[in-house]
């Protein structure tokens, strides 16, 4: 996932993107891509010469004008981290409440760095717009108006978990998909709130800073 240094380098704010993900491009999703894309070949030179997708969801975008489904953008696998560990073999080992991924980062989705997302923080909101399935999850608001928003009345986008808030039982907040939605779609990053709360109306209000997955659609 894309980490909180990253986001802020790119967007050029101390906020990051919030629910605006265009980077210079026409849409949400290519601007998304573009963001996976300088992130990665800044981590390892030359590894922006891959196809890399955002695994985020969209209401157009798709065939005829359709939805665009996160789980369909991303290829078909296998993927790795940065250091070569397992996240998944396929489709159906993403499509669980954790990726059927290595053992060390399987609770703890890495940044491009190779580092655990988790730094003694509540930063564990990523974006995604999708269900549980990885599918576009039935609004325009659960995707920031397809992520070219970041007013925060717009909606509240959906987010999963880069590691879950009980490790015990991932029944309760462990799905890195899906768990509920920001409270909003302006930028803003708090590390401190827990759950899904928060009062103010930005990706980051619960819990993150906008964050999003990124996949190569090669390993």
């Amino acid at each position: 996932m894309t980490s909180l240094e990253s986001m802020r380098e790119l967007s050029g704010s101390e906020n990051g993107f919030g629910g605006d993900l265009r980077f210079g491009e026409a849409t949400g999703l290519e601007g998304a891509d573009k963001i996976c894309r300088t992130i990665a070949e800044k981590a390892v030179p030359g590894s922006g010469q891959k196809v890399w997708r955002a695994f985020l969801s969209a209401s157009t975008g798709g065939a005829n004008g359709g939805v665009v489904h996160a789980i369909d953008r991303v290829g078909e696998g296998p993927w790795y981290d940065r250091s070569g560990r397992l996240v998944a073999t396929g489709k159906a080992g993403l499509l669980a409440i954790r990726p059927q991924a290595a053992a060390q980062i399987q609770n703890d989705l890495p940044n491009e760095r190779g580092e655990p997302n988790r730094q003694g923080v509540d930063n564990h909101d990523v974006l995604t717009g999708s269900n549980k399935q990885g599918q576009y999850a039935g609004s325009r608001g659960s995707t920031c108006d397809d992520w070219t928003s970041a007013i925060g009345s717009t909606g509240k986008p959906n987010i999963g978990h880069s590691w879950p808030r009980s490790s015990s039982n991932l029944s309760n907040g462990g799905n890195w998909i899906s768990d509920h939605q920001a409270p909003g779609c302006a930028a803003g990053i708090n590390l401190s709130q827990r759950g899904p709360g928060g009062s103010s109306p930005t990706v980051g209000g619960s819990g993150g800073y906008g964050g999003i997955y990124c996949f190569a659609l090669t390993p």
